[in-house]
């Protein structure tokens, strides 16, 4: 079994869901983002979801792009991305990493050595934002030759079509976007069909399915699962400590932490 789906076993035994923060690779240097990663870890991150620094980013909000920036700008890409992940993945061999990107940087590298390298770091699933499930044909038998679990977006006004198709070729997990939009912690108003999305795509055997966009406080993670999600993915809200503390380490871990853990104790839902 992969680490995402032995994650999703064991919580699903426990009877909690999943919390997964965003953030973005090398924000605001290599040191300070390996501090932020294992500080997450630390407090109760079941997995993460991990993005690389990239000039043009396609769903991402002001407070995602301006770490894009921050880490573009102290000089680090694709190959220190990597390298902090390898670093990650050595001290903690059991927590899932979705990488989070776009096909440029794929592109960049070319398919193949773009997965295999995944592979070598040990990173379990990619999903590429501007890659829709009518276009994945070149990515997949790549991903599938080394291992990496392709996961794909179910948007708001996906159809049924879409919706069998998600099921099917989705690996790992599918990415429930909350609204359309782009990410934005301030922006926590969610689609009304998202329960029939949801009951869609369970019909059709899906992967486990986690929720994101606008999803900054406990009681949304509370309510995401009371939809009958494996849990959460919480980007904009993460990354707006990291910017808010740009000038105190110490205290952004601090407050990383506390944020961690009361997002964490809101995913034990069915106990209650």
């Amino acid at each position: 079994m992969s680490r995402f789906n032995t994650t999703f076993a064991k919580l699903n035994a426990k009877n909690e869901g999943a919390f997964v923060p965003f953030v973005t690779l090398c924000d605001p240097n290599l040191e300070r983002s390996f501090d932020i990663i294992c500080t997450l870890v630390e407090n109760g991150a079941d997995a993460l979801e991990l993005g690389f620094p990239f000039s043009d980013p396609l769903l991402d909000g002001p407070v995602i792009q301006a770490a894009n920036q921050r880490a573009l700008s102290a000089g680090y890409s694709s190959d220190a991305s990597f390298e902090l992940i390898s670093k990650v993945r050595s001290k903690y061999p059991d927590i899932p990493i979705g990488l989070l990107l776009c096909a440029n940087l794929v592109y960049a590298q070319t398919i193949e050595d773009f997965y295999k390298r995944c592979s070598e770091v040990g990173i379990d699933a990619v999903l590429i934002a501007d890659v829709p499930l009518l276009a994945s044909n070149e990515f997949m038998p790549f991903a599938e030759k080394y291992g990496i679990q392709q996961v794909f977006i179910c948007p708001p006004n996906a159809d049924e079509k879409t919706i069998q198709r998600l099921a099917i070729q989705s690996k790992g997990y599918v990415y429930l976007v909350s609204r359309a939009g782009v990410t934005s912690a301030e922006n926590q108003k969610m689609t009304s069909n998202l329960a029939e999305l949801i009951n869609a795509l369970k019909q059709n055997n899906s992967p486990p399915i986690l929720q994101g966009f606008g999803i900054s406080t406990p009681q949304q993670v509370t309510d995401c699962l009371k939809l009958g999600i494996a849990g959460a993915i919480s980007g904009s809200a993460t990354v707006k400590i990291i910017e808010q503390y740009l000038n105190d380490h110490e205290k952004c871990l601090e407050e990383l932490a506390s944020f961690v853990k009361r997002m964490k104790e809101s995913t034990v839902l069915k106990l209650r």
